[in-house]
C-alpha cells in the first residue's frame, strides 16, 4: 500500500476544503436552523411527541443524514470529476498506485468533510432541542458508514457525469426525494398500511431508522437489516469502482 499517495490525495482535498472552511460550516448551520424554524416549529406545534420523543428532537438524525449523504455524495463526485474535466486524471492513471489507493484518498477525504459537517448539525441541533445518545458507539457507526458509502456513491457518479450538471442530477433528483420519503422527518407507523409497505423499498429507510435507534431507541426496521443494509451498499459500491477501474469505463477514452 502506497501510503504516501493516499496521504497526498487526501491532504489535497482536505487543502480544498479548508479553504472554504467558513462556508462549509455557515451554509449547514443555517439550513439547519431553517429546517428547525419550518419543521420544528410550524409542524411540531401541530405534532407534539412521534412515540414519547418530541418531535423537534425526532427530526435530528433525519436532519443529519439529509446532509450528510448530501455532502458525501457532492464533495466526492467534483473530486473525482474536475481531475477528469482538466485533463489530469491521465496522470493519476499513470502514476504507480493502484484504484485501491486512489479510492482511499478520495473517498477518505470526503467522508471525513461529511462527518465534519454531521458533527456541525448535530451541535447546531442541540441548541435547539434537548438530545440524547442513547447508543453513541452505534451512532458515530452509522454516521462513519453513512459518509463512507455515499462518498464511494459520489465517487462513481463523479466518473459517470459528463458534465457539472449531471453532477447534481443524481442528488438532486434521486437522493434528496429518497431521503424525505425514507421517514427523515417522521416515522413510517404513521403511514396507512399499505404505504408502509412500499417505504420499505426505500433504501434511505433503513439507513435513517438505524441512525435514529441509536439515538432514542427507537426505529422503523429492526437494527441489524439496517446495518447489513449500509454494509452491503458500501460492498456494492466498492465493486462497481473496482469494474469502473478493471475496465476503464468513463475514465480512458
Amino acid at each position: 500500500m502506497n501510503w504516501t499517495a493516499v496521504l497526498s490525495i487526501y491532504r489535497f482535498e482536505m487543502a480544498r476544503f479548508f479553504r472554504t472552511i467558513l462556508q462549509s460550516f455557515i451554509s449547514p448551520v443555517i439550513s439547519t436552523s431553517l429546517y428547525f424554524v419550518v419543521f420544528g416549529a410550524a409542524i411540531g406545534s401541530r405534532i407534539d411527541e412521534v412515540e414519547g420523543v418530541s418531535y423537534g428532537a425526532f427530526i435530528v438524525p433525519g436532519l443529519i443524514m439529509l446532509s450528510v449523504m448530501s455532502q458525501a455524495i457532492s464533495n466526492a463526485s467534483f473530486a473525482i470529476y474536475f481531475p477528469k474535466f482538466i485533463g489530469t486524471i491521465y496522470e493519476l492513471l499513470s502514476a504507480p498506485i493502484n484504484f485501491l489507493e486512489i479510492v482511499l484518498g478520495y473517498v477518505g477525504a470526503a467522508a471525513t468533510k461529511a462527518l465534519f459537517i454531521g458533527v456541525v448539525i448535530l451541535a447546531t441541533s442541540a441548541l435547539f432541542v434537548d438530545l440524547q445518545i442513547l447508543h453513541p458507539v452505534a451512532m458515530l457507526a452509522f454516521l462513519v458508514l453513512t459518509c463512507i458509502s455515499f462518498s464511494l456513491l459520489g465517487f462513481i457518479i463523479g466518473i459517470w457525469a459528463k458534465s457539472f450538471e449531471q453532477l447534481q442530477l443524481v442528488p438532486l433528483l434521486v437522493v434528496t426525494p429518497l431521503v424525505f420519503l425514507g421517514g427523515s422527518f417522521y416515522s413510517i407507523s404513521m403511514l396507512p398500511p399499505a404505504w408502509q409497505t412500499v417505504t420499505l423499498f426505500n433504501p434511505v429507510v433503513y439507513l435513517v431508522s438505524g441512525f435514529r435507534w441509536s439515538f432514542f431507541g427507537m426505529a422503523d426496521v429492526p437494527v441489524g437489516l439496517s446495518l447489513l443494509a449500509i454494509l452491503g451498499f458500501t460492498a456494492l459500491c466498492l465493486g462497481v469502482i473496482w469494474w469502473i477501474f478493471r475496465t476503464g469505463w468513463r475514465i480512458r477514452s
